[in-house]
């Protein structure tokens, strides 16, 4: 390129041609130099009973993928975690969005930690985009005392398209928190309504947090979520909304009376806090181990936990019958002709379906 300032003209003057486009990387980086140290199953084991947080995470990661290799080295690292498992204290924590979840969970943990010591485990399962099938996984920056805490553990994780409020891995991250020494375990849900059964069969109580004043009274008292939970706390129960907080507890006091008894024997109990000022907090807690200890001399805490791995047997099979159909290489196929049938109006979806379970079946013998 010529640069006039070089003339004659201008002598005294001159401009150099500068320096060439220089790589971004560094030419003496040895490769593979920084490359992580692949952790076998027992490794992951051998950090979990140590409480190593960074291996515990590593763990879930491995636990969440959907890589074959990764799902045959979790399984092992949960077969060897599962005889240190189930000395904890799991509590699942649902509402409707916006009932303030993560706020409470910060309250929640902060007091349990406090008066009770011991270790906390927050399992928070974010809402994945149907469009993009990504999360947030932000739970955290709402958990600001807990993020900090170190006896707390706090892992997001994205429900992945499972119904039911809760991701499907969740009960396997369980166990492994568990191994790691954690012995409150809390799950939070999407807070996706009335389909909250899958959180309901992983946990030992069941909290259900509610709003007063939101319009339609009888949303909240619909039968399913209400029926599931051990017990129904109202947030935000301060400055001008202490009345109507009252008066919502008092509604849902009335229709819990209409259920019939839980297989548990207790009675849910609706009680009023504020998550944002910590008002109530202790109440609810001791409502919670009142729970728990009424339901270990019944016996029914060892029914619950005895049917809720029956429950997770059945949802397993479930899951794998439906991975190996649409990882079948000919059921693949099959499906892109049935597909193209239905659409066309060739075929009636039930037809089609029916068709191509017969010929994976036949595919099995």
């Amino acid at each position: 390129m010529e640069h006039p300032e070089n003339s004659a003209e201008f002598e005294g003057l001159m401009v150099n041609s500068g320096v060439g486009p220089v790589s971004i990387v560094n030419p003496y980086l040895k490769r593979g130099r920084y490359s992580r140290h692949k952790l076998t199953a027992g490794d992951y084991v051998e950090g979990i009973l140590k409480g190593n947080v960074s291996v515990l995470g590593q763990a879930v990661t491995l636990v969440e993928s959907t890589n074959p290799d990764h799902q045959t080295i979790a399984q092992e690292v949960i077969e060897k975690s599962l005889p240190y498992s189930g000395k904890s204290v799991r509590v699942g924590i649902s509402g409707v969005p916006g009932a303030g979840k993560s706020t409470s969970i910060d309250e929640f943990g902060i007091h349990v930690l406090k008066e009770y010591g011991g270790r906390l485990a927050v399992l928070a399962i974010d809402p994945s985009s149907e469009r993009s099938k990504g999360s947030i996984l932000g739970d955290k920056t709402r958990m600001e005392k807990l993020s900090v805490h170190p006896d707390s553990f706090i892992r997001p994780s994205p429900s992945a398209g499972s119904l039911g409020g809760v991701a499907r891995k969740t009960r396997e991250t369980i166990i492994l928190c568990e191994a790691a020494g954690f012995d409150k375990i809390f799950v939070e849900t999407v807070g996706v309504g009335q389909s909250e059964t899958a959180c309901h069969s992983m946990v030992d109580f069941f909290l259900l947090i509610q709003l007063a004043g939101t319009g339609d009274e009888l949303q909240g008292i619909k039968r399913g979520i209400m029926e599931m939970a051990d017990g129904i706390v109202i947030n935000k129960c301060d400055g001008s909304n202490v009345e109507k907080s009252q008066l919502a507890a008092t509604h849902f006091r009335n229709a819990l009376q209409l259920f019939p008894m839980p297989e548990s024997g207790w009675q849910p109990k609706v009680l009023t806090y504020s998550g944002f000022y910590g008002l109530g907090i202790k109440e609810i807690w001791d409502m919670i181990y009142e729970y728990i200890d009424f339901v270990k001399k019944n016996g029914y805490f060892e029914f619950r936990r005895a049917e809720q791995s029956k429950y997770w047997m059945y949802e397993s099979i479930n899951e794998q019958l439906r991975n190996n159909f649409y990882q079948n290489p000919t059921i693949a196929d099959l499906l892109q002709a049935a597909e193209k049938s239905v659409l066309e109006g060739q075929r009636s979806s039930f037809v089609a379906a029916k068709q191509l379970l017969d010929s994976y079946f036949a595919l099995l013998h």
